[in-house]
């Protein structure tokens, strides 16, 4: 049975699920989840929702993960690809994000810098990385 994919863009290269720990790969779903619940929502601009959630200390994970789906394709320049939850392969831009989680929880900011620098032009990588660390703080709670 084939993936169902959430964008038509052929392009991303599949992956067999690269060294993601568990907690990591929910995270993965978790924004598989939403990104199928926003496929018709309308995109918002990544400046403008995260001044809003970074003024609101108790935002929930589900409103950290809407913006950051929502937001995606403007820090990219296109459309990502997701994947449907519970899928062992992942996209390009889904391994890309989960390194990035999974290099925020791990306090690797080197990694994370170069993460971020090699895809995301220098006007959205402070906000791109605030939803990124927000969404790794809240899978990787103590």
């Amino acid at each position: 049975m084939r993936p169902l994919r959430l964008s038509a863009d052929d392009t991303s290269a599949r992956l067999s699920r690269p060294e993601l720990d568990d907690t990591v790969f929910a995270a993965l779903n978790y924004l598989r989840l939403v990104a199928l619940d926003c496929r018709s929502a309308a995109r918002a601009d990544l400046y403008h929702a995260c001044a809003v959630l970074a003024h609101d200390k108790t935002v929930a994970q589900r409103a950290y993960a809407e913006t950051l789906v929502k937001c995606l394709s403007q820090a990219l320049g296109k459309k990502p690809v997701f994947y449907a939850p519970g899928v062992r392969t992942v996209s390009f831009d889904e391994a890309w994000l989960m390194r990035l989680v999974q290099s925020s929880a791990g306090a690797d900011f080197d990694s994370f810098a170069f993460l971020i620098r090699s895809r995301v032009p220098h006007v959205a990588r402070r906000n791109l990385a605030f939803l990124i660390h927000s969404i790794s703080d809240s899978f990787y709670q103590i």
